[in-house]
């Protein structure tokens, strides 16, 4: 009789592979040393994740539900649309800050081939919420008419900006700083005229 599984390693697994992919890579990085680091044998973790592969495609829907759930917490859902899209904004900018070896390992796993499409859809699936907003606002002339992939290109690539000069800052004054100048920045390059 097979043994019942477990969260608590389940989890063990997914946090020891976030912390070694941090270090050396998500395809460097053998499955024996996230067991090792996990306090587990390797034949577990092909217990709880059938390939490497498998553990992969999981740890990205989960950092990508978990990102969600802190980008959507408390959503101002009478505010305007600037309000809106700084309200993810710090949250985003702030996740990666108090995340790093998280967000190191979703930046990796963004752009690998091994992320499979649905996966992808998935862990694109919780910001619906931000897509009606964008379209609702192209709609409405509130911010320029692009594609929206561009659109969020755009705003990952200017709030990680942010996020590596909040992580620098001296202070979290100088750190609040550079996360508002890096908002107005993105939002000044997307409101219409």
């Amino acid at each position: 009789m097979a043994r019942p599984r477990s969260e608590d390693k389940r989890n063990a697994i997914l946090d020891a592979a976030i912390a070694e992919f941090a270090v050396r890579g998500a395809w460097s990085t053998p499955t024996s040393a996230v067991s090792r680091a996990a306090g587990v044998a390797e034949g577990t973790l092909f217990t709880y994740f059938a390939s490497k592969e498998v553990l992969v495609n999981e740890l990205y829907r989960q950092l990508k539900t978990e990102l969600a759930e802190v980008m959507l917490a408390d959503w101002p859902e009478e505010a305007d649309p600037k309000t809106k899209y700084r309200h993810v904004w710090d949250r985003y900018v702030y996740w990666g800050v108090d995340n790093p070896e998280k967000f190191k390992v979703m930046s990796q796993l963004k752009v690998s081939d091994q992320v499979s499409d649905e996966s992808r859809a998935a862990g694109m699936a919780p910001f619906l919420r931000l897509e009606v907003l964008s379209t609702d606002c192209i709609k409405k002339k509130l911010i320029r008419d692009q594609p929206l992939p561009f659109l969020g290109a755009m705003f990952g690539a200017m709030a990680e900006t942010s996020m590596a000069f909040v992580a620098q800052a001296s202070d979290k004054k100088a750190g609040a700083a550079y996360c508002e100048a890096g908002f107005e920045t993105f939002w000044r390059g997307i409101a219409e005229s």
